[in-house]
């Protein structure tokens, strides 16, 4: 099982961080936390990557559900998605499998609220 979905836009990296910001909403989820890769590896290492952002998204109904059955889960909260920008104006999105994740809780519970979470990631990523 991978852990990611990902898809490859022909769009510059700003672009794309709006489309997914939006494509995110229509499915519940909102951005409760940025990590600007680039600017931190630049600050803290003196390199110059690629623009690259991890976007923490959150969807509290399902968050919620989640922490009711496990009160760990928040270990892997939120739910991560990449935004990184390759040659020639091209950008790709990648978000984390709920599913393939969970798999390391031991916990059957999670699995019908992961497989939720994991339709609208899905659903998401295709709708870029």
């Amino acid at each position: 099982m991978n852990y990611y979905f990902a898809k490859k836009l022909d769009m510059d990296f700003d672009q794309a961080i709006e489309r997914v910001t939006e494509a995110l909403k229509q499915e519940g989820f909102g951005i409760i936390s940025t990590i600007d890769v680039q600017a931190t590896l630049k600050q803290k290492i003196g390199v110059e990557f690629r623009p690259y952002r991890i976007l923490g998204a959150c969807n509290p109904n399902l968050a919620y559900e989640a922490l009711s059955v496990e009160d760990k889960v928040g270990t892997m909260l939120p739910c991560n998605v990449v935004v990184q920008a390759w040659d020639k104006g091209s950008t790709e999105v990648a978000a984390i499998d709920p599913l393939a994740s969970m798999q390391a809780i031991a916990n059957p519970k999670l699995e019908a609220t992961a497989k939720d979470v994991r339709a609208k990631l899905q659903k998401v990523v295709e709708s870029l």
